[in-house]
């Protein structure tokens, strides 16, 4: 039976986002999923783009702290599928019993401390060649188009997800998303005095055939949660601070 024009156009629609690292999840080998909530709606097929690059602009060490927060909630589902993750920085500032908080067994993390934009280029690279990888991340100065291309083409080839950290850029790379995350303040539990559950503006700020957008997000004991309420005068303060 012959394809009709729109039928067609679907599958041609998903080969090329397939090629772009938006692979169904049944073919996927890192097929957690990922939740989150609004955030997935702006992807093609309300898919998070797993085995693809993604980076984030990270101008201070508290933004940096904050974003691997962020990241390290979103590998707690993609590790649920199996697999180990290789995170690489420049010095030891991941407290790694503090990953339980997020679902995440601290033996299945594997840390490399390097300085050398060179030497972590390679490492990132060779890493995402490795079988029984989940993803990998690692903190850069800055990341240019040869050395993303690079990179998602070994992230796309091997189904492994790549988190990028660096200083924000105007450069254009090939990367599959962009990001921008900054703190909020904590919200505790029920109001009660003391440190509450991390809290953060997320903002994607580009992602091939999806839409943008900034949401309020906030990691409980075990997955995300996005606050129905939204105070716009203090995310547009922390993103002038940032």
């Amino acid at each position: 039976m012959a394809l009709n024009k729109a039928d067609i156009r679907q599958q041609l629609q998903k080969e090329i986002f397939s090629l772009q690292g938006f692979k169904s999840t049944n073919a996927n080998i890192n097929a957690g999923n990922v939740e989150l909530g609004p955030i997935k709606e702006v992807f093609p097929n309300c898919t998070f783009p797993l085995g693809a690059v993604h980076e984030f602009f990270c101008a201070r060490p508290e933004t940096t702290a904050c974003t691997s927060g962020f990241i390290a909630g979103v590998l707690s589902s993609i590790m649920k599928s199996g697999g180990v993750t290789i995170w690489i920085c420049k010095e030891p500032a991941i407290f790694p019993p503090a990953l339980t908080s997020f679902g995440i067994d601290p033996e299945k993390v594997i840390f490399f401390y390097l300085r050398k934009q060179q030497e972590i280029l390679w490492c990132i690279e060779e890493a995402l060649k490795c079988k029984g990888i989940a993803a990998v991340v690692a903190e850069l100065r800055d990341l240019d188009f040869t050395s993303s291309r690079r990179l998602q083409l070994a992230a796309s080839k091997n189904n492994v997800t790549c988190f990028v950290l660096h200083q924000p850029s105007t450069a254009t790379t090939a990367s599959v998303a962009r990001w921008k995350v900054l703190p909020l303040p904590s919200i505790a539990d029920d109001d009660l005095p003391g440190v509450g559950f991390p809290q953060w503006s997320v903002e994607l700020l580009k992602v091939r055939n999806g839409k943008t957008g900034t949401w309020q997000v906030q990691w409980t004991e075990v997955s995300f949660h996005f606050p129905a309420a939204r105070t716009s005068v203090m995310l547009e303060q922390r993103k002038k601070a940032g």
